[in-house]
């Protein structure tokens, strides 16, 4: 078991790591626009669609890193100043009950719009835009399973904290 949660942080990693580049490519992407815009006084509506796609997967496809390295956003009004048993406790208890079931309500609305999509062979409603809107959308999904696997992870190390904790108070 240990084992599977190392493969799935090491994925998380990973792939945060991978997807942390879509936010450079959005970068010269949008400075090509803008010059292309302010210059030649044109604009190329798949550059366009081509720098929310990027801006998607920054966000999206990156939240599990995030969320692995404890970078998301958190009210730590007491946290902060909680043993680690106490943090773990929260930590599972949001995890069980809030993260994980959003996740999975998520991938499975998510997963129904993106199969929708592909299955309509949905593209951009503009003229010169890009073709496969579904990839778009399966990357909502990806980034729910992807966050829903760091959650499964996360519960684990609350465990073996807890599991420590319990072990050093007897």
């Amino acid at each position: 078991m240990i084992k599977i949660f190392s493969i799935l942080d090491r994925c998380s990693e990973l792939l945060g790591k991978v997807f942390s580049w879509s936010s450079f490519l959005l970068i010269v992407i949008i400075c090509f626009d803008v010059l292309m815009r302010y210059i030649f006084g044109r604009s190329i509506i798949w550059l366009v669609e081509l720098e929310t796609y990027f801006f998607a997967f920054s966000f999206i496809l990156t939240g599990a890193y995030a969320f692995k390295h404890d970078k998301h956003v958190r009210v730590d009004l007491f946290y902060s100043n909680w043993t680690e048993k106490k943090k773990a406790w929260n930590d599972l208890i949001g995890n069980l009950f809030l993260l994980l079931p959003w996740c999975v309500v998520s991938m499975m609305v998510c997963f129904r719009y993106a199969m929708t999509s592909f299955k309509l062979g949905e593209s951009s409603a503009q003229a010169g835009g890009l073709p496969a809107l579904y990839i778009l959308k399966f990357s909502i999904v990806l980034g729910f399973v992807l966050l829903c696997l760091q959650s499964i992870v996360e519960i684990s190390r609350c465990l073996t904290v807890l599991a420590q904790n319990s072990a050093t108070e007897e």
